[in-house]
């Protein structure tokens, strides 16, 4: 799939991996629907990218909001090519903790956000991209999904978090055969520890102990590292139905 004069979504496009993969795409020459809560932050980097950018102010869990940022989308570029799910929160919290049961909304929450959410946008995206023109390889969108090393090895305190993304890890290959008919492909990266808000506010010690975790290169991903893969995705025809780890070899320990 071209990036250039091909427009796409990016949920969770105001910072982090979204907003790299939002620059990323602008300077291919395409254009990019940054999806979003963060009205400051979101609205900022589409003025920065000019035409190349809109802001759709979205919860990519609620449906109506959905709908009508991709609505807006296509009022504004005249299609989708793609999308690209980085929209995601992390709550950590044992299951049974030191106060007794883990609230019931802080699982639920985390579901409907990182695995409802990226289900709701996806299935409206490609029903518009079904509708488009194949090129040369009869390609007609991609999907790229956001999972997680936590997918695979989730820590104490991450089971919510573990089962969102190993949800998006397992509806890949379904997605992928189903909308093969259609000629959009689905790949989901599960990157590993990146430079991204969620990471932040660690304590140094803490991140020192995480980055010792890492066989190399021996730190954080830069989310710049994140947006070159999703380049790769979109420019290989082939590359379809896998889960792709970017963790520099990383396998999480327990605690």
């Amino acid at each position: 799939m071209e990036i250039s004069g091909n427009a796409f979504i990016v949920t969770g496009g105001a910072s982090g991996l979204g907003a790299a993969t939002v620059r990323a795409l602008a300077a291919k020459g395409g254009r990019a629907a940054i999806f979003d809560l963060a009205d400051d932050t979101g609205a900022s980097l589409a003025e920065e990218l000019g035409d190349a950018a809109i802001y759709c102010h979205t919860d990519v869990a609620d449906e109506t909001s959905a709908q009508d940022a991709v609505a807006k989308t296509i009022a504004a570029f005249g299609a989708v090519h793609g999308v690209i799910n980085c929209a995601g929160i992390g709550i950590p919290a044992k299951v049974v903790g030191k106060n007794g049961p883990m609230p019931l909304d802080k699982f639920t929450k985390t579901i409907q956000v990182n695995l409802v959410g990226t289900f709701n946008v996806t299935r409206l995206a490609a029903a518009k991209m079904a509708e488009n023109t194949p090129n040369s390889e009869g390609e007609r969108g991609v999907v790229i999904n956001t999972a997680s090393v936590a997918a695979y090895e989730g820590q104490v305190g991450q089971a919510a978090y573990s089962a969102s993304k190993a949800g998006i890890v397992g509806m890949t290959l379904p997605m992928a055969r189903e909308f093969a008919d259609h000629g959009i492909r689905v790949v989901t990266i599960a990157p590993g520890l990146f430079e991204t808000p969620m990471f932040d506010a660690l304590p140094e010690k803490a991140r020192e102990s995480l980055e010792k975790q890492l066989p190399f290169p021996s730190r954080f991903g830069r989310p710049a590292e994140f947006a070159l893969m999703v380049e790769s995705i979109l420019a290989n025809p082939v590359l379809n139905g896998e889960t792709i780890r970017l963790d520099s070899a990383m396998r999480m320990q327990a605690r």
